[in-house]
């Protein structure tokens, strides 16, 4: 392959840089910029300036921009070629249970593994890791170069991990500032730990809490057993009902939007050789549960899904109370794909509740988060483009695969400042993300910043 005479040394710079750019991680990694508890408002506060301090030092014109939670930032540099955003989030999970750590998450450290050396801390891989590959892809086009490739924007999220609450508010009213003609997330990962990926489709989500009710008060079940309905009886119907025989949802209108995969796609998805056993063997399972005519990663990444996350009801407590309880509850979730239709799922499954019911019960509903699917319109060029730069850095064949998550900022920039969004991280999957001893392995902060050089320089051209 004939060398760039752009990209090589922006490549070569990063090599001899590595041991810098992890200690500028490290720095950041040491800011415990935990978003959920009001008592890290000043950490969160400091990563915010800190990331603005050194987007300035590479040119970007940048600026912390307060919200009525945390702080967003947000950088502009470059100019000619494509106009691309990108957006990772500067904020991190709580450490607790601390017990659990082997060693202060604040304090990272780079150690030695049987399969390499990782970098150990809170926010390694979620998502100062992976946010820190593109800035120091873009740092060592600066120092090469003096300039940046394209036209890009940065920008950085506080909140995701405390569910966005300004986000969209923010989008809305800076959409015009916040305008690309593509955005960039690193916060995926690699395909079964070796496949560089890009992320093209994510599911949806729907919450929707129940509490059905029978009668005024518990009741004992030697007086009015037999007698008296009991409502977790009637919640078991109910939920057993919302799956047939076949793992298909039987909510009316369900499957509405679902669109199948392409051939192209489908072969795609085999090529992986997914192996759905060692997947489920991990976890003590063996069979797929789901709808029974489709491969697991059909399951996992382009089938809506419909999952009971609890139930409960009477006395739970140690030993024997012999009730028939007046309430029984449970929260159901959903897994969305395609165009389904968040809003519309929910008024059929809670018609479906209802006229399930006894004479003798009532429902209420508790509403919770409610957003549809996202699917990137792969045919802008931008995306093979993207594709043939991550199979050249990682010599593996990159793959477009879908999500079983979701990430709602995805969908968000189609919403609110429309624009598509592609999906690319450097994660593995035993990184231990919102658990004790988070890692990131130092191969996929290497590599990720070189995937990212190379992206650009491929995007750059357009």
């Amino acid at each position: 392959m004939t060398a760039d005479p752009l990209l090589t040394p922006v490549l070569d710079r990063l090599d001899a840089d590595l041991d810098a750019a992890m200690a500028r991680l490290m720095n950041l990694l040491r800011i415990p910029s935990i978003s959920t508890d009001p008592a890290y408002a000043e950490p969160v506060r400091q990563a915010a300036d800190w990331l603005v301090e050194d987007l300035t030092s590479l040119g970007f014109d940048a600026s912390r921009r307060d919200t009525p939670g945390h702080p967003m930032v947000v950088g502009h540099g470059g100019s000619g070629g494509r106009h691309l955003l990108f957006y990772g989030h500067y904020d991190v999970q709580p450490v607790d249970p601390l017990d659990l750590w082997d060693r202060d998450p604040f304090d990272p450290e780079v150690q030695d593994t049987p399969k390499g050396k990782v970098i150990r801390g809170r926010g390694t891989s979620d998502d100062k890791g992976q946010l820190m590959t593109f800035v120091e892809a873009c740092r060592a086009w600066k120092a090469v170069h003096g300039t940046l490739p394209c036209k890009l924007t940065l920008f950085f999220e506080g909140e995701e991990e405390s569910g966005s609450p300004s986000l969209v508010p923010f989008l809305k009213e800076h959409a015009e500032e916040l305008q690309a003609e593509l955005a960039l997330i690193c916060d995926t990962g690699l395909f079964a730990d070796r496949v560089p990926a890009i992320t093209t489709r994510l599911r949806g989500m729907l919450q929707e809490e129940i509490t059905i009710t029978g009668p005024d008060k518990d009741l004992h079940s030697g007086t009015f057993g037999g007698a008296a309905i009991n409502p977790i009886r009637v919640l078991s119907r109910v939920l057993a009902d919302l799956h047939d025989e076949t793992g298909r949802v039987t909510i009316p209108g369900f499957y509405d939007g679902v669109a199948e995969l392409s051939d192209d796609q489908r072969a795609q998805w085999e090529g992986l050789n997914f192996d759905h056993k060692a997947f489920l063997g991990g976890v003590g399972l063996s069979d797929p549960a789901g709808e029974q005519d489709r491969t697991p990663l059909e399951m996992l990444w382009s089938r809506p899904t419909c999952e009971i996350n609890g139930i409960w009801g009477g006395y739970t407590g140690a030993g024997f109370k012999t009730v028939l309880p007046s309430k029984a509850h449970a929260k159901i979730s959903f897994r969305l794909v395609g165009k389904q239709d968040p809003h519309a799922i929910r008024t059929n499954l809670r018609a479906m509740i209802e006229a399930a019911l006894p004479a003798d019960c009532s429902v209420t509903f508790e509403t919770h988060g409610a957003g549809p699917a996202s699917e990137m319109d792969t045919s802008d060029p931008a995306f093979e483009q993207a594709r043939k730069a991550l199979t050249e850095e990682w010599d593996v064949e990159a793959a477009m695969i879908g999500c079983g998550g979701s990430i709602p900022v995805a969908g968000y920039f189609k919403e609110h400042v429309g624009m598509d969004a592609m999906l690319i991280g450097f994660g593995k999957d035993d990184d231990q993300l919102h658990s004790p001893n988070e890692k990131y392995d130092v191969e996929s902060f290497h590599k990720g910043m070189r995937s990212w050089a190379r992206i650009l320089a491929a995007l750059a051209r357009d």
